[in-house]
């Protein structure tokens, strides 16, 4: 069983982490926003995973153990709230949109020298977390959560369209290869109680968030729709903008 560490507080830091390189699973007891400069982020929890490219930032409460993934080379910028201070009124994660000012305020912020407490020693910085703050609150939340099952027949379908998702089969035909022993109504029901979207929603997702990991690491699009299940590079770049507001081939901190 792996271990959790407990790092009480989280730290305001930059990071640079290689593709693929994760930081284990740890909790704090302060709240914590991470941003990716540059590449894509992921952060696991129980509950599922929750991805960011850079115009996305992941919300953290206190206490939540999380554990986080870098696609293509990415800066992770931390900034560490106490618990008084949330500016969300979130107690789960979540995934914020990131604005041009918002963005560069999580970077001067991050780069800024902290002092001992976490609101700093210096009456610019506060003003800085003021503004930081008041944009958190303004910022909007994104549907970018890929929900983790529980049920067992629905981990074993989920199992397979983690390892394949271009696997077009259909859900009937997924749960008679996972052996899950469930009718596809029975699963179908599954998916929304306990996942809250359909099958196709949920696989949707799961696509959409491969697509951000392998356009990280600068995989070209007509392979990115084609290795994620997308009949057609068009249909990708449609559904891919409908989910982000630009195509994949301008997406910010894609390797070029």
């Amino acid at each position: 069983m792996q271990k959790i560490r407990h790092t009480p507080r989280a730290a305001t830091s930059i990071r640079a982490l290689d593709t693929h390189v994760g930081i284990d699973p740890h909790r704090h007891d302060d709240h914590q926003i991470a941003y990716a400069g540059s590449g894509v982020l992921s952060v696991t929890t129980d509950a599922g995973t929750w991805v960011a490219p850079t115009t996305r930032a992941l919300w953290i409460p206190a206490g939540t153990v999380h554990e986080h993934r870098a696609y293509g080379r990415t800066d992770l910028h931390s900034v560490g709230l106490p618990t008084r201070l949330n500016p969300l009124g979130l107690h789960t994660p979540a995934v914020i949109a990131v604005g041009p000012l918002l963005r560069e305020l999580i970077l001067a912020y991050t780069r800024a020298p902290e002092g001992d407490g976490p609101e700093g020693d210096g009456p610019e910085r506060r003003r800085m977390l003021g503004v930081l703050l008041d944009q958190l609150r303004a910022a909007p939340l994104q549907p970018l959560h890929l929900p983790a099952p529980a049920d067992p027949r629905l981990t074993a379908v989920c199992a397979l369209l983690h390892a394949d998702p271009a696997d077009s089969r259909t859900l009937a035909a997924l749960g008679a290869a996972a052996g899950a022993g469930a009718s596809e109504r029975t699963l179908s029901r599954l998916f929304r109680s306990e996942l809250g979207m359909t099958f196709p929603q949920w696989r949707t997702q799961l696509r959409l968030h491969r697509a951000l990991r392998l356009l990280a690491v600068g995989t070209p699009v007509t392979a990115v729709a084609h290795r994620c299940g997308w009949s057609s590079a068009s249909a990708f770049i449609d559904v891919f903008r409908r989910a982000f507001g630009h195509t994949p081939g301008t997406h910010p901190g894609r390797l070029p």
